[in-house]
């Protein structure tokens, strides 16, 4: 069973998961796995407070099995202070229901390792897309992040170094936003490093998602 831990693009996948990014205003809980979650780039400080409540309703619907994309993006014009206080609140409805979390982290990595020592976080956090340096990685995993990487495993052979030396328990794969690629083509490359990667990610997303 292959597992697209984070698309904004569902194939509707015969055999496998895909879990469809989605955001409180726009939410199709018809969908068979997504995940919700205010994205920094989007924070609207006027709007946050409603779009947290209408959050809090939504990731208690069956077929919601994680929060996010949420997290911390220093390239965005949005206040880090801002974006740190929504990301919090995040964490913590994460915590009352019990849901993994799907990151989105741009030149913040340690400011993240820091808030989820800070907060005690004990639900699992996805750093999606990874495509930083293997010191980077390494700082991530050991602080129990988990780390999935997507189209740059395809293009990056420094990436591939990296993804191979990725504790096989803390990695998934996906496609993010991308169209032109589909989950197939990333767990081709991923195989070819890895021979038991696919039954390696169906456990972990058994593990991660209580599934």
């Amino acid at each position: 069973m292959k597992v697209n831990v984070h698309t904004h693009h569902p194939k509707g996948l015969s055999e496998g998961v895909e879990i469809v990014n989605q955001y409180p205003a726009t939410l199709d809980n018809s969908l068979p796995a997504y995940s919700v979650g205010i994205h920094p780039w989007y924070i609207n400080e006027d709007t946050v407070e409603e779009e947290l409540a209408l959050l809090e309703q939504q990731i208690q619907q069956p077929n919601c099995i994680a929060l996010g994309e949420c997290g911390l993006d220093k390239k965005t014009n949005i206040s880090l202070n801002l974006q740190v206080e929504v990301f919090k609140m995040q964490l913590l409805l994460a915590e009352k229901y019990k849901k993994a979390v799907i990151l989105h982290v741009v030149s913040a990595y340690q400011e993240v390792i820091a808030i989820k020592k800070e907060m005690n976080i004990t639900v699992p956090l996805i750093v999606h897309g990874f495509n930083k340096k293997e010191q980077v990685a390494e700082s991530l995993w050991k602080n129990g992040f988990y780390l999935s990487f997507g189209r740059h495993l395809i293009y990056n052979e420094r990436l591939r170094n990296t993804f191979v030396n990725v504790p096989r328990t803390q990695v998934f794969l996906e496609t993010d936003d991308t169209e032109d690629i589909n989950i197939d083509e990333v767990y081709a490359v991923a195989t070819s490093l890895d021979r038991e990667i696919e039954a390696i990610i169906e456990q972990n997303y058994k593990t991660v998602f209580n599934k």
